[in-house]
């Protein structure tokens, strides 16, 4: 503990429960004010874990992507996400009732180990209790992350436990010691059992642990991180293979092959290399030039606050030969380049957005250390006083940090908390089975089993009927692009019956073989 903190030892280890407390308090209040799961990510890992309370094992009564989903409805659940988000759900919901609250319950101590994450970085990089502060409030406040820490997905658990392995990584590393190696190792294990993208965590493990660095002492912790990161994914890895017949989740890595984010949905899932080249050089560089441009933004908007990330580049500048900062600052652009040129629509629609908040509380420590070190140079320069300087400028950080989250938070608030309105207005029979864009959402409001609608033209429709009951079709104005002829009702397919439409939704049945055809 003593090279966790400064010298005033006693005066952190005081702060660490107020820090945490707060983070409590804060939690409970915002999470009070979600009612739904508010995405598809939230609902679906809500839904399994509902599931599992009532008693109905780890089944998915929601197919959301055809890559490696078997024929039939219920099906094994988890097949291409990661399974801890619901596990932790699970928890919270098996202690205190099958409700959506009581699923965040769950998430709320991993909030507050997340900002007593950013405290330690700031004592640790800053050597002061206000860096340390400032860098606590910029973690719990982290603006467009804000809402996210308080529902049912991947964002608490993959920031807590992706920025514990690379902090415990970076103190091995520092003190030479294989045990802190293990912690960093059972960590990413528990960051890939969250998201599959978690697997970095292990790679850029296994570089601090041996980049010059003696190969004995480099050997033993790279060996400990392996084991630790193996002993916990085995038993995931064991299941995955009774159920799949491969250790990790199928198609994951196919999403570096996609043209467009819409393929995730093809049926059949025909996403390949050879089909990815077909497309051609000139629309490949246009691609990651795009998704470029977008993880720029995405950068300083989301793990940037947009204002911190000057501050923070300057800090991680400043801290740059930092042991403790191996992992992070190899991390941190290698999910970048992964997110852009590799998974490219993956990452721009959200996978770097998720796996950054392993980033977040060290972004939060390097803006207050870089705000702090920016005003020690300006200081004598612009003749300010340098404790008023630290006090006005971190304040106003804070302000605005606290601001900007409590606008992303409002905006997702009324947005998640309306998510349910389309459904429950659809009156669909109890028994149907529906084939519409977000299955998650549908089954969650509604109890209405469902496959998403397919990247792919009509035709397909009878395919998939079959192979999954499907009974009625929900089109909204997001479908597809081989879907448009059936949204302005043109050229339907014989075996389709026209029930409704407002505007906004349109809905078909799919007729039984034998009935008479409806007038379309």
């Amino acid at each position: 503990m003593r090279m966790l903190f400064s010298r005033v030892a006693p005066a952190y280890r005081r702060d660490v429960p107020r820090v945490a407390l707060l983070a409590l308090l804060i939690g409970m209040i915002a999470a009070a004010l979600i009612d739904h799961p508010g995405y598809t990510d939230a609902f679906y890992y809500y839904n399994a874990a509902q599931r599992m309370v009532n008693g109905l094992g780890m089944t998915d009564a929601a197919v959301w992507t055809y890559i490696g989903a078997p024929a039939g409805l219920p099906i094994p659940s988890h097949l291409y996400w990661q399974p801890l988000p619901s596990l932790i759900a699970f928890g919270g919901m098996s202690l205190f009732g099958a409700s959506f609250g009581a699923a965040q319950l769950a998430f709320l101590p991993l909030y507050a180990l997340l900002a007593v994450l950013g405290y330690a970085l700031g004592a640790l990089l800053g050597k002061s209790r206000r860096i340390a502060w400032l860098a606590a409030l910029l973690t719990m406040f982290s603006g467009y992350y804000f809402p996210y820490w308080f529902t049912t997905s991947t964002i608490a658990p993959f920031g807590v436990f992706g920025a514990l392995s690379l902090l415990s990584m970076g103190i091995g590393r520092k003190m030479g010691a294989w045990t802190w190696f293990v912690l960093s190792g059972a960590c990413a294990a528990l960051a890939h059992l969250t998201r599959s993208d978690g697997l970095l965590l292990l790679i850029v493990l296994l570089i601090v642990a041996l980049w010059r660095v003696p190969l004995r002492s480099g050997a033993l912790m790279a060996v400990a991180g392996t084991v630790a990161y193996a002993a916990l994914m085995a038993p995931w890895c064991l299941r995955t293979l009774t159920v799949t017949g491969a250790l990790l989740p199928v198609g994951g890595l196919d999403t570096a092959f996609m043209r467009s984010y819409d393929e995730i949905a093809n049926y059949p899932p025909s996403v390949s290399f050879e089909h990815f080249l077909s497309w051609g050089l000139e629309n490949i560089l246009e691609s990651r030039l795009w998704a470029l441009s977008v993880n720029i933004g995405r950068f300083i908007g989301e793990q940037g606050l947009i204002a911190l990330t000057p501050l923070m580049l300057y800090g991680a500048w400043r801290k740059r030969r930092e042991p403790i900062l191996s992992g992070f600052l190899l991390y941190a652009p290698l999910l970048f380049i992964l997110m852009t040129f590799v998974f490219t629509f993956p990452g721009a629609r959200g996978g770097l957005f998720h796996s950054g908040a392993a980033l977040m509380p060290f972004w939060a420590a390097l803006g207050a250390v870089g705000l702090h070190d920016l005003l020690v140079y300006l200081a004598p320069r612009r003749k300010w006083r340098l404790n008023q300087a630290k006090i006005v400028f971190g304040g106003a950080l804070a302000v605005l940090a606290i601001l900007l989250s409590l606008m992303a938070f409002s905006n997702q608030r009324d947005a998640w908390n309306n998510s349910g309105a389309l459904y429950q207005a659809l009156s669909l029979p109890r028994e149907a089975i529906v084939m519409i864009n977000d299955p998650s959402a549908l089954y969650y409001f509604t109890g209405n089993m469902g496959v998403v609608l397919p990247n792919a033209p009509p035709s397909v429709i009878q395919d998939l009927a079959a192979r999954y009951g499907v009974t009625h079709i929900v089109l909204d104005q997001d479908y597809t692009k081989p879907m448009e002829a059936l949204w302005r009702r043109q050229d339907v397919p014989f075996f389709l019956d026209h029930l409704y439409y407002d505007g906004k939704v349109r809905i078909y049945r799919v007729r039984t073989q034998g009935a008479d055809r409806e007038p379309n």
